[in-house]
Order: structure tokens, then C-alpha cells, then sequence
């Protein structure tokens, strides 16, 4: 059953990655850079410690989006993402996504994405293009 999507409406998720989350990341992606690995290398960049794989940050747009906005049957189109801040291990990440647009002739949503801290510090930013086959079903009925 198809429900009604409008402008405005949001739907937000919070993670901590661990150390085995970017391990795991590591071995999925083949993304084996040591500022996500190894703790003595990180400490000797600009970041002091170890950070957490941009595109699995990322990752958690694509779970608000297939699970809960615009949710089951969506087909993601496109994502931009622009990196902020770094996201260190077991820091609080609050993803967000919001509708900023709905075409009126094709079944495509736009919505804003956004990844901060627990104090609001913006770590990610972006726009999200889904194609939501359901919202054509239900301007025909």
C-alpha cells in the first residue's frame, strides 16, 4: 500500500561505528588506507586518531532511504556528498534525510541529507535523487 510523501517530511537514524564496523568496511570495500586501520599511523595526521570510511558513513542515507524515507520499493538514483568533518570510532552519528522536492509529472523525490554529531556539528552534507515507482501507482488510482 502505497502512502503519501510531501514536502518537509523527515526520518532520522543514529549509529556508532566500531572498530570491527570499519574492519568490516575495509575488507567489504577493499579500502585498506591505514587512517581508517591503524592507530599509529593516524595518530601522525591531522586527525590524531583513527576515522570511519566516508562512503560508510554515507551507507546510512541508503538505510533511511530503502527502509524509511521514501522506504520499501524506492530506487536510488543519485547521492552527492559533501564531507565536513571527520567521524572518528564510537562517535554518535545522527543521519538525516528530508523531502526538499517531489516532480509533479515523474515519480522522483529529492531530499536533503545530513550526518552531524550529538552536539549538531555538521559532519555530512548532500542531496539524494529517488525514483519512487509507488507515488505513480498512487497519482493513477
Amino acid at each position: 500500500m502505497a502512502r503519501e510523501l510531501k514536502i518537509g517530511d523527515k526520518a532520522t537514524i543514529t549509529r556508532r561505528f566500531s572498530d570491527a564496523d570499519v574492519r568490516q568496511f575495509a575488507e567489504l570495500s577493499t579500502d585498506h588506507n591505514p587512517i581508517h586501520l591503524d592507530p599509529d599511523y593516524a595518530a601522525e595526521t591531522q586527525f590524531k586518531q583513527r576515522i570511519v570510511h566516508g562512503a560508510l558513513v554515507g551507507s546510512l542515507f541508503s538505510a533511511l532511504l530503502g527502509e524509511h524515507l521514501p522506504g520499501n520499493g524506492g530506487i536510488y538514483m543519485g547521492q552527492t556528498l559533501q564531507f565536513k568533518a571527520p567521524v572518528f570510532l564510537d562517535m554518535e552519528v545522527i543521519a538525516s534525510v528530508e523531502i526538499t522536492s517531489i516532480h509533479e509529472r515523474k515519480p522522483i523525490v529529492t531530499l536533503s541529507t545530513q550526518c552531524v554529531d550529538a552536539e549538531g556539528k555538521t559532519l555530512i552534507t548532500g542531496e539524494a535523487v529517488m525514483y519512487v515507482p509507488w507515488l505513480k501507482e498512487a497519482a493513477s488510482a
